[in-house]
Formats: structure tokens, C-alpha cells, sequence
């Protein structure tokens, strides 16, 4: 990718997005165990819970003990979803080392009217009419900048697809309301609680933006990935976004994450932070993470939640180069547990089987390791391959 991609902001969820559909049994000293881990790792915005009804979210009855026993890592931003004043003033309680919240103002409208009223016990009109209010409340305040979102883009589990004019009338609406008030959004929020992501879909809604909204500098994407597209659907808003952009990715430790009021519970799932993080280096795009603690926090995730989790990146590693090669003359390798030998050893695979009777050696990899240039071998000087079959695929 060239130099033009836009800026990449990363915001962990697997503290809250995560942890609200695993078990509420999880004791909040492995949760802390977590959280000081996902601090370690150069992440920069962490939200390590919500302040919601525990009758309602259980997983989050003592997120003011999480909070008061990790460790903050300067640099770091953490914050906790707040959905009512109730839950606005625990959080304030906790500030720091929770950070302050940004003073920007966001409004919301669903496109599916049925979600919002499982989520949030309103429907789409409350919304709508509560638009004015909270504008006109916000600009007394002296707030001069604001955040629009739509949730559940580009479509429902109950009513179906949503198309880009409803997602365009409804991010409309919003944007109506502010001008009206002298504010000038700088800031598109799009929500897919229920896995309706495609990368066509994205794509096309992030450009028609661009050319609707063209002082809009950030846009934030939670896309969720039920469906198995979300990171897909993310690397085509960043090609779709230019350097003058910034482009938010909400994302999960090991992809942990599900609401439980869209039907999918926790096949519902998210970007796992680890594979996008992998991609985005691979792409040329700086993101200040440390894969290696990342991937470490991964599998501290899974001994938390008690079970695997969804990430590929923290099954097989990195792309190896330089010293992290692997051994030409390596065993099988055939479970998960043995391909940790990326992070953990040859120990992983110690026994396993191993035909091979004599050290298999490359010219090409002493080549690489000598910095010398690969040059393949004509066909006429190569060996007669051997007729041995070992069982391998072609």
C-alpha cells in the first residue's frame, strides 16, 4: 500500500464487546490479568467495560472492581460505555484512571427500529425526536464539533438489508439537525451489531460519504463479524479513505464479542485485534502495537474465557522472516498446540513424526541469510526429483 492510506486508530473491545457475552462467573481477578496484558502491548485506546444494569449485563456487576485493581500504562487511553446519566456518573467516579470522555457530542439513529428497542428500550422515533433536545443542550455547552452514528447500516436479522439511500437519509437527518445549530460534523460512527457487513456494501457507503460529507475527517467503523467479512469490509474502508482521513476500528482480543439482543449471541463475534494488526503491518501501515504481546494476550483471553477463540494470526503467528524461519528439517506439525512453536519452541512438536532421512537444505534460504540475491535454477541443472511419496499433498 502506498503512502496515501488514511490514519489507523484501534479500539480494544474485547474488555467490554468481549466480556459481556462470555460468563458472568469470570472472576475479576483474571479479568484484570487480561486488561494489564492488553496494556502492555502499545494498544492506545482500551474500553475495559460498560456501567449498565447488572440485572440486565451480569458480566458487568463489578466493573468498578476491574477497574480499581489493573494497572494503567501512561499513554493509554481507557474508557467505559455509559448508555444513561445512572451509568455516566459511576464512570465519572472512576476518572481517572479512566480518561475523561471526549467533549464531542454524538447522536444516534438505528436504521433497524426493532434493535434499538431490544437494545436500548427506544424505538427509531425517540430518537429522532430526541435529536433536537440533545443538540440544542450540547451547543449550550459550547460543544463546536459532533459525532453522527447510524447503527445497524446495513441490515437487521428481523426487517433485512438497509440500502445507501436509507443510510444516506438517515446520516442526512443528523447532519440537517447540527447545521441547524451552527455545528459542522467532523465524524461518521457506523454500527453493524448483527453481522451485515460486505466488503461491496462498505465500500460503497464510505465513498458515497467522502462525496456527501466532505468535511468529515474520521470516520469509526464497529463492525462485527458473524459472517466472517468484517476484516475484509475494514481493509476496504481504508483503501476507500485517503490520507487526509482518519480511519477507527473497533476490534477484539481473539475476535471475543456478541450482543445478546441480535440473535447470534456469541457466533456474533468481531475483528480480532491481533489479525488486523497482522494485516495492517503487512500493508505498510504504522499501528505503534507490539504483535508479539499481542498475540500473548490472546492466549491469556482464551485461558480467561475457558475456551478458543477466533483469531488466525494467534494459531500460526506472523508471517516469518529473518531469524523467526522455520527449521527446514522440522517434524510434521499437525494440531494448534504444536504450531506454537512460533512463540513457544521446537518443545511443541518434540516426537512428532519426522521421514526425513536426510537435512533438507534450500540454496535460496542460504542465499536470503547471506544477503545475497535469489537466483532460481534453470531446469536443466536442477535434480531429478526424488520418487519417494511421503504421504504430502501436491
Amino acid at each position: 500500500m502506498t503512502g496515501h492510506h488514511p490514519r489507523v486508530e484501534i479500539f480494544e473491545e474485547g474488555m467490554r464487546e468481549g466480556m459481556q457475552i462470555e460468563s458472568a462467573d469470570i472472576p475479576v481477578e483474571a479479568k484484570i490479568r487480561l486488561l494489564d496484558a492488553l496494556s502492555a502491548t502499545g494498544l492506545r485506546n482500551i474500553v475495559v467495560g460498560s456501567f449498565v444494569s447488572p440485572r440486565w449485563v451480569p458480566q458487568m456487576a463489578r466493573v468498578e472492581e476491574v477497574i480499581a485493581g489493573f494497572t494503567p500504562v501512561e499513554g493509554v487511553s481507557y474508557s467505559a460505555l455509559a448508555l444513561n446519566a445512572k451509568g455516566a456518573e459511576r464512570r465519572a467516579a472512576h476518572t481517572p484512571p479512566l480518561s475523561p470522555p471526549p467533549a464531542v457530542q454524538r447522536t444516534t439513529v438505528h436504521l433497524c427500529d426493532v434493535f434499538v428497542q431490544r437494545n436500548t428500550a427506544k424505538s427509531q422515533r425517540d430518537e429522532i425526536a430526541a435529536l433536537p433536545g440533545t443538540i440544542a443542550r450540547a451547543v449550550e455547552r459550547g460543544t463546536t464539533d459532533a459525532v453522527v452514528a447510524i447503527n445497524a447500516a446495513w441490515g437487521s436479522n428481523w426487517v433485512g438489508p438497509f440500502s445507501l439511500e436509507q443510510r444516506l437519509e438517515v446520516l442526512d437527518l443528523q447532519f440537517a439537525a447540527w447545521r441547524a445549530a451552527g455545528v459542522e460534523p467532523r465524524t461518521i460512527w457506523i454500527g453493524d451489531p448483527m453481522s451485515w457487513n460486505t466488503p461491496r456494501a462498505v465500500e460503497e457507503t464510505i465513498r458515497a460519504c467522502v462525496q456527501r460529507f466532505p468535511g468529515v475527517t474520521t470516520y469509526h467503523l464497529h463492525l462485527h463479524d458473524g459472517r466472517g467479512s468484517a476484516l475484509t469490509s475494514a481493509y476496504v474502508a481504508l483503501r476507500a479513505l485517503g490520507a487526509e482521513h482518519t480511519l477507527a476500528l473497533d476490534t477484539s482480543v481473539g475476535g471475543m464479542g456478541g450482543c445478546p439482543y441480535c440473535g447470534n449471541g456469541r457466533a456474533t463475534k468481531m475483528i480480532p485485534t491481533e489479525d488486523l494488526v497482522d494485516l495492517l503491518h503487512e500493508e505498510g501501515v504504522e499501528t505503534g502495537v507490539d504483535l508479539g504481546r499481542l498475540i500473548e494476550a490472546a492466549h491469556v483471553a482464551e485461558e480467561v474465557v475457558g475456551h478458543e477463540l477466533y483469531g488466525h494470526v494467534s494459531k500460526v503467528g506472523p508471517r516469518p522472516r529473518g531469524d523467526a524461519l522455520y527449521a527446514m528439517d522440522m517434524p510434521f506439525v499437525e494440531t494448534v498446540d504444536e504450531a506454537q512453536h512460533f512463540r513457544l519452541g521446537a518443545a511443541t512438536y518434540a516426537g512428532c513424526l519426522s521421514p526425513w532421512k536426510q537435512p533438507i537444505t534450500s540454496p535460496a534460504r542460504d542465499a536470503a541469510e547471506g544477503g545475497r540475491p535469489v537466483v532460481l535454477l534453470r531446469p536443466e541443472a536442477t535434480e531429478t526429483p526424488s520418487t519417494t511419496n511421503t504421504g504430502g499433498t501436491p
